[in-house]
């Protein structure tokens, strides 16, 4: 491909969860590709690890240079836009009718009701739905964004999967699952983690302890993180007697994180529909854990099939996320089958490397850039959907239409 082709990818902050995306970019592109960050990290996410990293060379700042990124971001050939609010960033290249890629979690991660706002309704049209038919495309970073683009019509046929693509590691497998389990007896170990508030739903995991040690079941599980539901939490699990089988750690550092997840054989995700994609997935499924996750969490449909990677419950469904718990630590096979298969997911289909060059030949696609084609690998995914696939109209009741399938809206 030419040196001279240029993509830009306009974002408030780099952190962890994109720089590999970014690495794959700019290797792909022979260093003719810039991140572009709009604003600082917040205070929060600084004290969370997030910006324990040092900056990649590929990053410019607008706070730093306003003027040669406004140039870098109209000049260069396709623009990527994403994880900010303020469209000034962007706008000027939008008039200029440039190719742009937007890259957006849902638009109603709190309920698509509030499409009837006309104040709403008419951002919406503003930012969205007057470029319909412009070059703009949309990467749909989460399998509900394309039902709320769809009720303000933007996009029409021009909407892909996207995602975050999170460090991919590569493991042996019998020496993977050799370590997982609780103890030297090697019980079933369930693994929690997130930040502790409430739409994250950490009691989810304390009433899942509950009902496996009321039915007898040896296991033992960690949740890990801090927030302010974290006294609450164990509050609830000092009631409940769990303090043998229900351990506490507090906040861990990502990369702590990750070794958890290593010796983990279950990993429960029970946030709800505000989270809009949910990074946790990919690592905890590239660890060969046997994923448990809430159908509305963005990241579910895309990276799971139901019993053949991971197992999804419908959300508000207390009894669902017990039985699929409880049928994983009952069946340590089965759970060792759904870790490799997700472990497969992550490592040949939804990862970094695989999303830039996927990425790369939808762009020689749509915006007839013959430079970009051939640029990364093909193939079909293990999980009915890809990176860059179109993306599948997904309804929100959860009712799976063929087994790891969801119903598209009519």
């Amino acid at each position: 491909m030419k040196k001279s082709c240029k993509i830009a990818f306009v974002s408030n902050y780099i952190n962890h969860h994109q720089i590999p995306f970014c690495d794959s970019m700019y290797r792909l592109l022979e260093g003719a590709f810039t991140f572009v960050q709009t604003e600082r990290m917040e205070q929060e996410r600084v004290q969370m690890g997030w910006h324990a990293f040092r900056r990649p060379d590929y990053v410019r700042c607008w706070y730093e240079e306003p003027e040669a990124c406004r140039r870098l971001v109209l000049d260069c050939d396709v623009a990527l836009f994403g994880g900010t609010d303020d469209e000034s960033y962007i706008e000027e290249r939008l008039r200029a009718g440039k190719p742009v890629m937007r890259v957006s979690e849902r638009l109603y991660k709190t309920g698509q009701w509030k499409a009837v706002s006309p104040r709403g309704l008419l951002k919406k049209y503003h930012d969205h739905t007057r470029y319909r038919k412009s070059p703009v495309w949309l990467l749909c970073a989460g399998a509900y964004v394309a039902s709320d683009f769809r009720i303000i019509r933007a996009y029409p046929g021009k909407m892909y999967c996207w995602g975050y693509f999170p460090e991919t590691r590569r493991y042996d497998l019998d020496t993977l699952f050799s370590g997982k389990g609780y103890g030297e007896e090697k019980i079933p170990y369930l693994l929690w983690a997130a930040r502790m508030i409430d739409w994250k739903h950490p009691e989810l995991a304390v009433e899942t302890a509950r009902t496996l040690r009321e039915r007898g079941l040896r296991f033992h599980m960690d949740i890990i993180g801090d927030g302010e539901l974290r006294p609450m939490a164990e509050r609830l699990a000092g009631e409940y007697g769990l303090e043998g089988c229900v351990s506490f750690p507090g906040y861990q550092p990502p990369e702590e994180v990750r070794r958890y997840m290593e010796q983990a054989d279950i990993f429960l995700f029970t946030s709800d529909r505000q989270e809009g994609w949910g990074a946790v997935a990919n690592e905890a499924m590239n660890s060969g854990c046997a994923l448990v996750a809430d159908h509305m969490i963005g990241a579910a449909p895309y990276l799971v099939r139901h019993g053949e990677n991971g197992l999804i419950y419908g959300d508000g469904r207390k009894e669902q996320l017990f039985g699929a718990a409880e049928r994983l630590v009952r069946d340590r096979a089965l759970c060792r089958k759904l870790g490799e298969a997700a472990y497969r997911t992550i490592a040949e289909v939804w990862n970094a490397e695989s999303a830039a060059g996927r990425l790369l030949e939808l762009i020689g696609a749509v915006a007839g850039l013959d430079w970009a084609r051939g640029a990364g690998p093909g193939g079909q995914s293990l999980t009915g959907y890809a990176p860059c696939g179109p993306a599948p109209v997904l309804r929100e009741r959860f009712r799976r239409t063929e087994p790891g399938r969801y119903a598209r809206e009519r």
